[in-house]
């Protein structure tokens, strides 16, 4: 049976935990030799620009012995209105994987009830399930294992802060929501985390001891125009020095990228000693190969 990964709901525990391990191995291993995607091809489908996730899997196709294929919709017949039942009819008969990222979840599902092959969602506006794999990756190789710990998120509930309660409820940590009342994430998707995952009043309630302490811009790509309501409503919510020094004493700082310093965090915390975010950006390459080992092999 064809595997999606459009959500990270998509895995249970055990296996969300096993391509975190998996990943790992390849990372300590640099093993030039271990080529298992010789001949296979990861279509890329990219309705929004990217850095991390188109170079994470063209280069992880490669070390993997595969080859990826890069497809904007200004360049295909998608971009022309082409129905999306029928280009993942075409390309799931020419390509092995097809990874997407654009702004709706509901496209992607629609190109996997109609793919023979498996689909990976790069980021859509509700949720982001390669970040998480590498930000888990990154968690357990620096503090160790996230179950019985504690994670604050700061500022918008978006679709990375939907993730992070799916991981909540898969890796087995409290996750703490600080976020206004105008971006605070649904009831539907604090369910995603079974009681893992909760909201809080404010930053420093979320932060009160953490162990890790992640945020993200306050305006996501497609929002521009929102740009000045977002930075005045949330700019109680930046984590600076001041906020990172009520989380535990070795607490990480976490990030996606791409930064606005001076916005949702300071330069302070995210170039400063708490911070993981190099990490975590090398990690969505050997978290995305441990991803497609596991959906192709």
């Amino acid at each position: 049976m064809v595997r999606h990964f459009l959500t990270l709901g998509a895995l249970n525990p055990g296996e969300a935990r096993g391509i975190v391990a998996r990943a790992m191995a390849l990372k300590r291993a640099h093993d030039l030799s271990h080529r298992p995607l010789v001949g296979r091809t990861l279509a890329m489908i990219f309705a929004k620009s990217s850095t991390r996730t188109r170079v994470s899997f063209e280069v992880g196709m490669a070390k993997l012995g595969g080859h990826a294929l890069m497809l904007t919709t200004a360049q295909t017949q998608l971009g022309r209105e082409e129905a999306v039942a029928d280009t993942a009819k075409v390309l799931s008969r020419m390509c092995d994987a097809i990874m997407i990222r654009n702004d709706s979840q509901a496209d992607q599902e629609e190109l996997a009830r109609h793919s023979r092959v498996p689909v990976i969602n790069g980021l859509s506006e509700r949720h982001h399930p390669c970040q998480l794999l590498a930000d888990m990756q990154t968690w357990f190789e620096t503090s160790g294992d996230p179950a019985g710990k504690v994670a604050a998120w700061i500022g918008d509930g978006n679709n990375v802060c939907a993730s992070w309660i799916e991981a909540s409820r898969l890796f087995g940590f409290d996750l703490r929501i600080a976020a206004p009342a105008e971006y605070r994430p649904s009831a539907e998707e604090l369910a995603l985390g079974e009681g893992a995952a909760r909201l809080v009043d404010t930053p420093a309630a979320a932060v009160d001891g953490a162990d890790v302490v992640v945020t993200d811009c306050w305006t996501s790509m497609g929002r521009e125009s929102e740009q000045a309501q977002r930075i005045r409503i949330l700019a109680p919510y930046q984590v600076d020095a001041a906020l990172m020094r009520r989380a535990a004493p070795k607490a990480l700082f976490m990030h996606c990228l791409p930064a606005h310093r001076g916005e949702e965090v300071t330069a302070e915390v995210i170039d400063g000693p708490h911070s993981v975010v190099w990490d975590e950006a090398e990690n969505r390459l050997w978290a995305q190969m441990a991803l497609l080992e596991f959906l192709l092999l």
